[in-house]
């Protein structure tokens, strides 16, 4: 696994530092769609996908944006801004929510929306859940056991922090 976070993004920033965040721009079934997320008939929570916390794209879905925590030891973290796709209502309840008191509710279960290399988590059930009413909505739970996996343990910060 050495080096392996260096890989994983291919947005070609370095890796360093304690606490590093690594925002997928979009969810990878609307990378293959042939227009991405300029399909006639998307809908983006924000003027750019970048910025957009909610999404809906014809032909690939409703996604939530969610974080992604990968502890790290010496007290390292590493977070990955990640796509969740959600049913239609759940989209609209996240949406009715997000700035209202409610938010602080909030949970959802979908399906993980982008590739993480090496675990190939891509489609992998999972829940998110609100930490922080100021925060974006944490991965926290999956019956998935590779996720578990991911979410659970600490991760080797001298050979993925290179």
């Amino acid at each position: 696994m050495e080096q392996w976070l260096g890989r994983l993004c291919g947005c070609g920033q370095s890796i360093d530092g304690a606490h590093q965040n690594v925002r997928f721009t979009l969810p990878d079934p609307v990378l293959e769609l042939p227009a991405a997320e300029a399909t006639p008939g998307t809908w983006m929570s924000h003027g750019t996908a970048r910025e957009s916390v909610m999404m809906q794209v014809p032909g690939a879905g409703p996604f939530v944006r969610v974080l992604l925590p990968i502890q790290l030891d010496q007290g390292h973290t590493l977070t990955y801004g990640v796509w969740l796709a959600v049913s239609p209502d759940d989209l609209q309840r996240t949406f009715a929510t997000w700035w209202e008191p409610e938010y602080a509710d909030l949970r959802l279960n979908g399906l993980l929306a982008n590739s993480i290399h090496p675990w190939d988590l891509l489609y992998t059930p999972a829940t998110a859940t609100v930490r922080n009413p100021n925060e974006t909505p944490y991965l926290t739970t999956s019956p998935d056991p590779s996720l578990t996996t991911v979410l659970t343990t600490t991760w080797p910060h001298e050979k993925t922090l290179r």
